[in-house]
C-alpha cells in the first residue's frame, strides 16, 4: 500500500512498537545530543536518552508546545546545522511569531511518502488529474500535495486557493478528476459551479479535503454535491504536514502513518495519558524527522484513538475525527464547550445546513451563546413558525448535549462567510 514499502501499513502491532522503538531511541539521543532547547527539558525532567528503551517509555519524556517554536523563532529548535535545511513552512503567525519548520531533503521525501499513500488508498494513479486548491507558500497544504501527486507522476494543476471561478474553468477544461482543499472551500466551489450551470460537466470523481474539522453531514453535503467520494486528510506543519494521517476506503478512522509518528491522547488538563477510545487531546513525536523533529507535540486538537482492525487490511492505529481543539474552547457560564458538540446535534437536523458560527458575548456580566445555523436551500421557503420549530428543537438538544441554553438563530442559505482556506467557526466577542 505504501508507495515504497507496501508491507509497512500492514505490519503486526508487534513488529510496528519494534520499528517504533528502535525509531524513538535514535530519535531522542539525535534530539538530545543537537538542541540545546531538548537537552535542557529533558535534564529538568530526569530523563537521558538510554532511559527511553521503547515507546513505553513515551511518557517519561517532557511535552512540546507552540509556544516553545514561538520563543525559539526563527530556527532555534533545529537538529541539523542549517546548510542541511532546503525548505523552510510554517504558519502565518496572526498571534505572535510564525511557526516556522525546518525540513531536510530526507524530511522532504517522508512527508511525500506520507501524503502519497493518502492519495493512493483515495484512488490516485498516473492518470489522474489532481487539481491543488489548498494554499502555497508557508502553509503546508499546496507544496504537500503537489509533491505527492508528483510523486505518483499524475497530472498537477497546482491552482492554490482563491479565484474560485478561474478553479472552475479548469477543473472543467482539464477534466480535474481529484479535488484537494478544505472542505468549506469544496462546498463553497460545488456552490459555485451550481450556480454557473456547470455542476454537471465536472469530472471529478474523489476529494481530499483537511486543514480544519468537518463532520460526516458536511462529507454527506460533498459527496452529494460534487457527485465524488470525500476523504478526510489530517496533518500539521510541526510534524510534517498533511498525510500525518487519512482515511482509507472504509472511512472509519484516519491511519497514521506510525512508522514515522508516534500518536497519543492525554487528559488537556492534567497532562495525563488516556487510553483508546478516551477523547482527549492528540499528542504526536516524530520518529524520522532530522531537521526539526518534534517530542511529544500538543496539537491542541481532540480526537480518540482507535487500535483495533481496520477491514481495508491496514493493522495502523486510526484517529477519530477531529471534534474540535482546546484553544477554540469556549467557557459560557462555567461549562466548557467545543464546536464538535455544536456540530454533532447539527448533524441530526435534516433542514439546516453544515456551517455554522459560535458567537459568544457578555450581556451585564453574564455570557451568552448564539448559534447561528444555515437553512438548506429547500427550506429556505418554511414558514416563520416552522423555522422557529426548528430554532426551538437545535436549541432543546444543545442544552441536552451541552447543558446550556443557546440562542440559536436561523440563517438563510449561503449567508455565513465562506472561506477558501479554513473557516472560522468561533467569534468570542469577550475577547475583542
Amino acid at each position: 500500500m505504501s508507495i515504497l514499502n507496501p508491507a509497512i501499513e500492514c505490519m503486526s502491532r508487534e513488529e510496528m512498537t519494534k520499528l517504533q522503538s528502535q525509531r524513538l531511541q535514535s530519535a531522542v539521543k539525535h534530539e538530545y545530543d543537537n538542541v540545546p532547547f531538548y537537552r535542557k527539558r529533558m535534564d529538568e525532567a530526569g530523563v537521558k536518552p538510554e532511559h527511553i528503551l521503547g515507546i513505553e517509555d513515551l511518557h517519561l519524556l517532557p511535552f512540546t508546545v507552540k509556544d516553545d517554536l514561538r520563543e525559539g523563532f526563527p530556527l532555534g529548535l533545529l537538529a541539523v546545522p542549517k546548510e542541511q535545511i532546503v525548505r523552510i513552512q510554517g504558519s502565518s503567525g496572526t498571534l505572535g511569531n510564525p511557526i516556522l519548520v525546518g525540513y531536510t531533503a530526507g524530511d522532504i521525501e517522508i512527508w511525500t511518502e506520507m501524503v502519497a499513500r493518502a492519495l493512493t488508498a483515495l484512488g490516485c494513479r498516473k492518470d489522474s488529474i489532481v487539481q491543488v486548491a489548498y494554499g502555497y507558500g508557508l502553509f503546508t497544504g499546496g507544496l504537500g500535495l503537489h509533491q505527492a501527486a508528483s510523486r505518483l507522476e499524475a497530472m498537477v494543476i497546482p491552482m492554490s486557493s482563491g479565484n474560485t471561478q478561474r478553479q472552475l474553468i479548469m477543473m472543467r477544461e482539464l477534466g480535474t478528476t481529484v479535488l484537494c482543499c478544505t472542505p468549506s472551500y469544496a462546498a463553497f466551489l460545488g456552490e459555485t459551479a451550481r450556480d454557473m450551470g456547470i455542476l454537471s460537466q465536472l469530472k471529478l470523481k474523489s476529494g481530499c479535503f483537511g486543514g480544519e474539522p468537518w463532520s460526516e453531514k458536511m462529507r454527506q453535503n460533498l459527496e452529494g454535491l460534487l457527485n465524488i467520494d470525500a476523504r478526510d486528510i489530517y496533518g500539521l506543519s510541526e510534524i510534517a504536514g498533511p498525510g500525518v494521517s487519512f482515511e482509507c476506503e472504509e472511512k472509519n478512522g484516519l491511519h497514521i502513518n506510525e512508522d514515522h509518528v508516534i500518536a497519543e491522547i492525554i487528559d488537556p488538563e492534567s497532562g495525563e495519558k488516556l487510553p483508546y477510545g478516551a477523547s482527549g487531546e492528540l499528542v504526536m513525536t516524530t520518529i524520522t524527522k532530522t531537521g526539526q523533529p518534534m517530542i511529544r507535540y500538543r496539537t491542541r486538537d481532540i480526537c480518540t484513538l482507535d487500535n483495533q482492525s481496520c477491514s481495508c487490511g491496514r493493522t495502523t492505529i486510526r484517529m477519530g475525527r477531529l471534534t474540535g481543539r482546546t484553544d477554540d474552547m469556549l467557557i459560557i457560564r462555567g461549562v466548557n464547550v467545543f464546536p464538535g458538540q455544536i456540530e454533532s446535534v447539527l448533524a441530526g437536523v435534516s433542514e439546516v445546513a453544515p456551517h455554522y458560527l459560535l458567537v459568544a458575548d457578555r450581556e451585564a456580566s453574564v455570557d451568552k451563546l448564539e448559534v447561528r445555523v444555515e437553512l438548506t436551500e429547500d427550506m429556505f421557503s418554511d414558514t416563520v413558525g416552522q423555522i422557529q420549530s426548528i430554532s426551538n428543537t437545535i436549541a432543546s438538544q444543545i442544552k441536552s448535549v451541552v447543558g446550556i441554553q443557546a440562542d440559536v438563530k436561523i440563517v438563510p442559505p449561503r449567508s455565513l462567510p465562506r472561506s477558501e482556506g479554513k473557516t472560522k467557526r468561533v467569534l468570542d466577542n469577550r475577547r475583542v
